[in-house]
């Protein structure tokens, strides 16, 4: 099993126990909507139970007969944003579109959730917190880049029978074109220097990664 793959099953394992943990039920999204409202705002570390159960309007013994303890709950926060984009990044894939056109439109969804504040805040809570509790940041690769990641090797793998890319390996080159769209663009946000970005400046990036990969990978 290569190291990719260990780190996709340690994720998966993690899942299923945190789902083992948790109850739904009729209060289960408004619990959701209140933590994940105090979370953003005040961090992992600086969130109560007190503050998230009257954010959801909702007693601390109902929050926690669905929740056992605050870890569990930001947990499930940011799995269910990450899936939420996820799953629209799975549903734009056209299998019979070109490459460049399937690249393009996962280019500025992945550009445009790094770039978001909820993005962002999600990104900067899971660093803080990474020593304390490792498992959210493999939470947080599970339940978003994880599955985009697989969407795009998908397609990936059909444009490769078609001869429209030469690779050997799809989830290498899949990975490759994430970290395409991060450039530039990314450390401004994350390092606090730029906060808006313009349409332009979005174009020339997801362009750039695009003509990269092609140049790289694209049938010639």
């Amino acid at each position: 099993m290569t190291a990719g793959h260990t780190a996709e099953a340690r994720a998966d394992d993690t899942a299923r126990d945190r789902a083992q943990d948790i109850r739904k039920g009729r209060k289960y999204d408004q619990v959701l909507a209140g933590a994940q409202e105090v979370f953003m705002r005040d961090g992992f570390e600086g969130a109560s139970v007190d503050d998230i159960a009257r954010e959801a309007g909702v007693s601390k013994a109902t929050l926690y007969s669905y929740f056992p303890d605050k870890r569990l709950l930001f947990l499930e926060v940011t799995s269910a944003q990450c899936c939420r984009q996820a799953d629209e990044a799975l549903l734009s894939i056209e299998m019979t579109h070109t490459p460049e056109h399937v690249l393009r439109d996962a280019g500025h969804r992945i550009l445009t959730f790094m770039l978001s504040e909820l993005g962002q805040r999600i990104f900067r809570i899971c660093v803080a917190e990474a020593d304390r509790f490792p498992e959210l940041g493999r939470q947080f690769y599970q339940s978003g880049p994880m599955i985009a990641k697989r969407a795009l090797s998908g397609y990936l793998d059909v444009a490769r029978t078609r001869g429209e890319i030469v690779t050997d390996d799809v989830s290498l080159a899949a990975d490759q074109f994430a970290e395409l769209c991060k450039a530039d663009l990314w450390p401004k946000a994350v390092f606090g220097l730029q906060t808006e970005f313009t349409q332009s400046e979005r174009d020339r990036i997801v362009d750039g990664a695009v003509a990269t990969f092609m140049a790289r990978y694209g049938a010639k």
